[in-house]
């Protein structure tokens, strides 16, 4: 079990996000100019130490989350959240694409109340400028106790592109976040 730092003693600060299967977020985000670092675990359920089987079996109340480390004066909390809503669906309830569940859940979980606001704010206005058709369901809550996933996820695109999800549901996410954020990569 691992604390849930906000501001990390170098001046870095930590978003925790989840939508939908982690490779896909992870995938995204380890190529933002200002990200540190990105691990994929679970938050926000009950059971002390979840397993991925247990997760994916919606038995634990745990989203699959990234936790970005990342450095304020290079990239805002609000340009990755902003980015978020951009790589996953925040309008569908438990579910992204196929994958169905509390698990799959559109969550951004706050480590202070400036994080808050700033999610508040970006949903709103998301939500008045009418990106999607429909209204964004994304749970806003306070962090809770972050699990890391075992160690065969992290970087689970970077060294499995060939498999399956990541050929079919992986790559084309990452390609249109390159396509649209590309001023924004890493060099």
């Amino acid at each position: 079990m691992a604390p849930n730092p906000t501001n990390t003693p170098s001046g870095k600060e930590v978003a925790t996000l989840a939508g939908g299967c982690f490779w896909c977020l992870e995938a995204v985000y380890d190529q933002l100019k200002g990200v540190e670092s990105v691990e994929s675990g679970y938050i926000g359920g009950t059971t002390e130490q979840p397993s991925y089987e247990a997760v994916c079996g919606g038995r634990t109340g745990h989203a699959e989350a990234v936790r970005v480390t990342f450095d304020p004066a290079q990239i805002s909390y609000r340009e990755l959240l902003e980015i978020f809503f951009v790589v996953h669906d925040p309008t569908t309830l438990n579910r992204q694409g196929n994958d169905t569940g509390t698990q799959y859940r559109s969550a951004i979980f706050y480590h202070t109340p400036a994080q808050q606001e700033t999610a508040q704010s970006v949903i709103a206005a998301f939500q008045q400028e009418k990106i999607y058709p429909n209204p964004i369901v994304t749970q806003v809550a306070p962090a809770t106790t972050w699990h890391e996933a075992e160690a065969y996820h992290q970087e689970y695109f970077v060294r499995n592109p060939l498999q399956g999800y990541c050929q079919f549901v992986v790559g084309p996410k990452v390609a249109k976040f390159r396509k649209q954020f590309a001023a924004r990569l890493k060099t």
